[in-house]
């Protein structure tokens, strides 16, 4: 799997598996933490970091943030300190719809942050692939989106996919899906993890001495 993204700890998630860190999340709290596989320009991938949170809504011209820009939100998502965050856009209602491209997402690599976790579609894979960061998302789209969403909040508690997303909450993503890690939580969830994995390879060892009731009646 292709290192994309994240602090030290990154190939330690990755080495986990999303399932994994699932797993650890139910032990460690009661709310949900996972989204359903998305997709990417580069599968191979994983992503992991702190969120950086952009809250899209339904396009109307008749509000300030109409007047503003993708990089004014941007800027305002990752702060003075954007290196290694993961930017988290919530979907406004329309995941179908392209929420950024290659273009407007090269601010990602410019300003060395892990990746991008999109809750609606991006255009440009081929660009957004060689970039160096990774990115997930609902599908690519041809179309801009613009007109149907806008930027509309940055560094707020987003919803994404059905989970609750707080600024600084840890991401990590890949080919199974994506989990959302409380900052603080992040110690025990990866101490749980661990105990979740070498608790199911005992129970491999465990059924692989199984005896089938069926054998030797006939």
């Amino acid at each position: 799997m292709t290192r994309t993204g994240g602090t030290g700890l990154g190939p330690q998630l990755a080495a986990l598996g999303c399932a994994a860190l699932v797993d650890a999340m139910g032990r460690v709290h009661r709310h949900r933490s996972y989204v359903l596989p998305l997709v990417s320009p580069d599968p191979g991938s994983y992503l992991f970091g702190p969120a950086a949170t952009l809250s899209y809504m339904p396009y109307r011209d008749d509000v300030e943030q109409a007047s503003e820009t993708f990089a004014d939100f941007f800027y305002r998502a990752v702060e003075d300190s954007p290196a290694e965050k993961v930017l988290v856009l919530s979907s406004g209602g329309y995941p179908d719809v392209s929420h950024g491209g290659g273009t407007k997402l090269s601010r990602v690599a410019n300003h060395g942050l892990a990746g991008v976790l999109a809750d609606g579609r991006l255009r440009d894979f081929g660009e957004l692939g060689g970039y160096g960061f990774s990115t997930w998302c609902r599908g690519e789209s041809v179309r801009w989106g613009g007109d149907t969403v806008m930027p509309y909040a940055a560094g707020v508690t987003v919803e994404f996919g059905g989970v609750c997303v707080v600024p600084g909450d840890y991401v990590f993503a890949d080919a199974s899906g994506a989990v959302v890690i409380p900052r603080r939580s992040l110690t025990r969830v990866l101490a749980e993890a661990h105990q979740v994995v070498t608790e199911d390879a005992g129970f491999v060892e465990m059924i692989r001495a199984e005896r089938n009731p069926f054998s030797g009646r006939h």
